[in-house]
């Protein structure tokens, strides 16, 4: 115990260093995706994330938007808890047999206008679990996907480009 104790005194901690990125930069972005979500919906943009089977990398980084570093709820982007209070479905992973019905649920239950964002590489086509016998395809497999950010995982920054893709192509 006390070797175990005496290491952990002198070694480094094995933590990650600090993202790359410029502080200004992502608040470029993030204002910009806040704007025009204004201009174009009249108020913030809404999430409900939807995981459909994956391995959670994409949610790590997708929660990873709301840690100190990103805190994204300052530029006006917020995830709810309800598909009825959503106006983007962020899907994240392959869509499993078993969780094919509850992403269609959670599609239907959110108002129009909606937009489904499938997150990642396996949201695009399955990636390592295409061909798997409890995997039901891509997202757009089960519902119409207007975005696809790809990635594995895509980064926290990488999602706020795709997020203002979308609202500026809706705008279009």
């Amino acid at each position: 115990m006390r070797k175990l104790l005496l290491e952990s005194l002198l070694k480094r901690p094995l933590t990650e260093p600090a993202p790359s990125g410029d502080d200004a930069v992502l608040a470029e972005l993030a204002g910009k995706l806040d704007a025009t979500a204004r201009r174009k919906l009249g108020r913030s943009l809404s999430i409900r994330e939807v995981d459909a089977g994956s391995c959670n990398g994409c949610e790590l980084e997708i929660h990873a938007t709301g840690n100190v570093y990103y805190d994204l709820e300052r530029f006006g982007l917020k995830f709810v808890a309800s598909p009825r209070h959503a106006d983007v479905l962020m899907v994240t992973g392959p869509v499993t047999k078993n969780m094919r019905e509850a992403l269609e649920r959670t599609y239907r239950a959110t108002p129009d206008p909606k937009w489904v964002v499938a997150v990642g590489d396996c949201a695009f086509d399955g990636h390592v679990f295409k061909g798997s016998y409890a995997v039901a395809g891509g997202v757009s497999a089960v519902v119409p996907v207007d975005l696809h950010i790809r990635g594995c995982p895509p980064s926290p920054t990488a999602l706020l480009q795709g997020l203002i893709a979308l609202v500026e192509k809706v705008a279009e």
